[in-house]
């Protein structure tokens, strides 16, 4: 009897224990839930430690950014790798990100000051450059239809070169393209941004930074009265290498200067 006792005890104790075990099932697929997070002291200081909108809007633009080149370096890890179960999941967490929207709280806070000088010739710029020019250029239509997932890589590498070699006599180039991408995203006022770096940074920019911008300024954004004084000047600093552009805008200079609402 006692023998019998001690075995049910026995075997209780072992069910009891193994089912209090978590399952593995599913374990690599979620993230573990946690009902609070406390950061550690330095992470927290840098979360906090400044309470100005253009601080913190950046800040926000900057993890963002941290946050899809982590999720695309792990999709070239788990191809490498050859784990296509893992792979998918990334490759759906960064559709999610793409499909989230993300408000521009304070456009100019998104992009670098227009106080850059592209002066210098780097060697490492160029070849960022030729290989983003490249995965844009793969992105283009067959038919009607771009790639937009291969355009936000080009954009990606195009604001990497930005970042990494602000000194560099490609970042006119680059915030150009970074526009056109923009401007096919119908993301205006950011496009508008862009173009407007392209000839603050370099003002004898190779690309008619200025016409794009005007325009967008005249049929997108309707701020006509900004939108005349660029084509004034976009006609002038231009017009020469652009004669298509040259005839468009000396024709929005006229409507826009005897029209009412320039919508002529």
């Amino acid at each position: 009897m006692t023998r019998t006792v001690i075995t049910v005890a026995t075997i209780s104790l072992l069910v009891l224990t193994v089912g209090c075990q978590p399952s593995d099932r599913s374990r690599a697929q979620r993230l573990p839930q946690r009902t609070t997070y406390a950061p550690p002291a330095n992470e927290a200081s840098e979360v906090v430690g400044s309470t100005d909108e253009v601080d913190l809007v950046e800040q926000v633009s900057r993890f963002r950014r941290e946050y899809r080149r982590s999720l695309e370096l792990l999709t070239q890890h788990y191809t490498a790798a050859g784990d296509n179960k893992k792979l998918g999941w990334a490759k759906e967490e960064l559709r999610a990100l793409d499909r989230m929207p993300q408000y521009r709280y304070i456009v100019d806070a998104e992009v670098l000051p227009a106080t850059l000088t592209a002066a210098e010739r780097i060697p490492a710029a160029d070849e960022l450059y030729l290989a983003a020019r490249e995965t844009k250029r793969q992105a283009e239509p067959i038919g009607i239809l771009k790639d937009e997932e291969q355009l936000r890589v080009a954009r990606e590498m195009y604001d990497e070169l930005i970042r990494k070699y602000p000194t560099s006599d490609k970042i006119d180039d680059a915030a150009y393209e970074v526009a056109d991408i923009y401007e096919y995203f119908k993301d205006y006022e950011i496009a508008l941004l862009y173009y407007q770096r392209a000839y603050q940074w370099d003002p004898d920019t190779p690309n008619p930074a200025r016409f794009h911008a005007a325009m967008l300024l005249d049929k997108r954004l309707r701020r006509r009265d900004e939108a005349l004084e660029l084509y004034q000047e976009a006609v002038l600093r231009e017009g020469d290498r652009y004669d298509e552009w040259k005839v468009y805008g000396e024709k929005r200079i006229r409507e826009l200067s005897t029209s009412d609402d320039g919508s002529m």
